[in-house]
């Protein structure tokens, strides 16, 4: 299947799926980007993706980027819809400096991962009570 992309500066690279095994594919910042530390920032990704009909884009973090720039994604994931692909819908990665000092992301730094996920929309039928063994509830695994 061909995705549809678009990039916003040419100059930069489209994304690519790293090895053969690569899950995700690496997305870049399009400009310069100055976090301040525990600031909440986005970082432009130079793309406009259209999201295939039965998926989901998930922006997820590299795993060296906490390590290496003492970033995190301050909601995890971030989740990109179908109906996100006009011409203002650039993807951007909402990062959290969570170091003591402003970390600089330089326009092209590999910032984020992409990944489809298969998605199904299904139906809510309310009921009274639910009549499965609860688990015990939140943390009961711990």
């Amino acid at each position: 299947m061909k995705v549809r992309i678009k990039r916003i500066d040419k100059s930069l690279p489209l994304p690519v799926y790293e090895t053969g095994g690569s899950v995700g594919f690496d997305l870049l910042a399009r400009e310069d980007t100055e976090i301040q530390p525990d600031c909440i920032e986005l970082i432009p990704a130079n793309t406009i993706v259209e999201v295939p009909k039965g998926y989901s884009l998930i922006l997820a973090s590299r795993s060296s980027t906490p390590r290496k720039y003492g970033l995190t994604k301050p909601h995890g994931i971030g989740v990109i819809d179908q109906d996100y692909c006009g011409n203002e819908d650039e993807l951007k990665i909402q990062v959290m400096n969570f170091s003591r000092k402003p970390v600089t992301i330089k326009k092209g730094t590999k910032i984020a991962q992409g990944l489809f996920v298969r998605v199904d929309r299904l139906e809510f039928k309310e009921v009274d009570e639910i009549k499965k063994k609860s688990r015990g509830g939140f943390g009961s695994t711990d």
